[in-house]
């Protein structure tokens, strides 16, 4: 059994318990884990083409007993197919458990599980809304720092079968061409998201 391996049972290692109880594991998995990812992302395009069928789940925001409700009930990868249209972490408790998890997954089944950048995965927002304080009090300012990294370099949209798109926030006025989105550099960093319109409205930010 590899680490991600070990991960996950950890991590499913709560199911059975109260809503709330942390699972923590060792930091120097965490940055592997996040590692790992980060390389996955960048391998991937900007724009995902995924095939039906597909389990399309929105915001999770740090709720790890329902993000494990959720597989309970929709089947668990690579079983069934899954993309997520971001927003894992800010608000709740548990928001390193929740992209713990889902990172694993995407590290395991790379082609079957997919992840899309929400814009609480961006630093500006989750520096405030939960996150950093959650990465500060349980392991490091280090690690909210390498998963600010790995975000940078999240796909921002997806296209189910050539017919449905999908992404975080919605369209913008400034999308003429589908060809745009692949062009977005990554890690894109928050200077790009502050001047680039396209990605500020996938987020649903504000426009600056």
């Amino acid at each position: 059994m590899d680490d991600v391996d070990k991960a996950i049972a950890q991590l499913w290692s709560v199911q059975n318990e109260p809503p709330g109880t942390e699972v923590n594991l060792p930091e120097e998995l965490l940055f592997k884990i996040v590692k790992r990812s980060r390389d996955i992302f960048i391998s991937q395009p900007m724009l995902l083409e995924v095939s039906a069928p597909i389990n399309i789940c929105g915001d999770t925001h740090g709720q790890y007993a329902d993000l494990l409700r959720l597989f309970e009930m929709g089947g668990l990868p690579p079983n069934t197919n899954y993309l997520f249209l971001g927003d894992y972490v800010d608000r709740a408790k548990q928001s390193i458990e929740v992209i713990a998890l889902v990172l694993c997954y995407k590290i395991k089944y790379p082609e079957k599980f997919f992840l899309l950048r929400g814009n609480h995965e961006c630093a500006s927002l989750n520096r405030i809304y939960g996150f950093y304080d959650e990465c500060k009090r349980r392991y490091s300012v280090k690690l909210w720092r390498i998963f600010a990294d790995c975000f940078n370099c999240m796909p921002v949209a997806a296209v189910v079968e050539d017919k449905i798109f999908c992404m975080h926030g919605g369209l913008s006025p400034d999308l003429e061409r589908m060809g745009q989105i692949f062009d977005i550099d990554r890690p894109t960093g928050t200077l790009f998201i502050l001047h680039t319109n396209v990605l500020i409205d996938s987020f649903n930010l504000l426009r600056i």
